[in-house]
């Protein structure tokens, strides 16, 4: 999805940074998409998992750029064995969202006014939960990576919504996209009968990485989508969030927890 969001925003005549996790493959992807577009793309490294590599892609940007004008926070994992970050920390949860939160917030005074922030959200956040050990390693299954993944995209749509009031003043608009079951390499356990099932009853169902990008570039560049903040889109049309989660006192939790694990990690915003 990264790929076909990449290749809109840069026909749309945007200067694009592809923010990549290291690998082998991308300078290629970033050369076939300059091929296409009139806009030009530049790739830099970034993981989401290490604060060093967010905080030195940063700095990149601020030296090369006044302003940022689009951000997409696209970027996600689901690990189906119990990876984690210094034996500390859940490495699915810590990327998914954690990981975007810091990123997000470097950034934020580089974004002009009249910006717009996608987040690439999933319908799987009505499925999550907010809880004091919610960043800690967890049980090692993939049934408990599939609740981390699912916790760590509720995390995101709090978090969207939260910044989406604190930016109204700066015209700002923050948004989530709902892909929808997308045919990713993501669906993968390592589990052969959950694999095999997948691929023979459910991949062919699934939607194409095209399909699932759409909402995403819908809430990027069409110009009635960037008179919304706060919103929550599928199929480019917007569509109500569960009450249960909104009415929720997990939100304020969520941001306790941040702000504890901001401090546990010395890092200043």
């Amino acid at each position: 999805m990264g790929k076909k969001i990449t290749e809109a925003v840069a026909k749309a005549g945007y200067l694009t940074i592809m923010a990549c996790y290291p690998s082998k493959n991308v300078n290629s992807i970033c050369h076939e998409i300059n091929c296409k577009t009139k806009g030009e793309v530049l790739y830099e490294d970034l993981d989401l998992a290490s604060v060093d590599s967010i905080e030195h892609f940063v700095e990149i940007i601020k030296e090369k750029f006044i302003h940022v004008d689009l951000l997409i926070n696209n970027a996600g994992t689901l690990y189906p064995n119990n990876k984690t970050l210094d034996g500390k920390w859940d490495y699915t949860t810590m990327v998914n969202y954690f990981g975007h939160y810091l990123l997000t917030h470097k950034l934020l005074p580089l974004l002009s006014e009249g910006a717009r922030i996608v987040t690439v959200c999933s319908l799987t956040y009505r499925y999550g939960k907010i809880y004091p050990q919610m960043f800690a390693c967890g049980r090692n299954s993939w049934v408990q990576q599939v609740r981390n993944y699912s916790n760590s995209k509720l995390a995101l749509l709090y978090f969207s919504l939260d910044l989406a009031d604190q930016l109204k003043e700066r015209n700002i608009t923050v948004n989530c996209s709902d892909p929808g079951i997308v045919g990713t390499r993501i669906i993968a356990m390592n589990n052969w009968f959950f694999d095999k099932f997948c691929a023979v009853f459910v991949r062919p169902f699934m939607k194409s990485p095209k399909k699932g990008a759409k909402t995403a570039i819908y809430l990027a560049l069409n110009e009635q989508a960037g008179k919304v903040t706060g919103g929550y889109f599928k199929n480019e049309k917007q569509i109500p969030i569960l009450s249960s989660v909104l009415q929720n006192d997990e939100r304020e939790l969520l941001k306790e927890l941040t702000q504890e694990l901001l401090l546990e990690k010395n890092i200043v915003l």
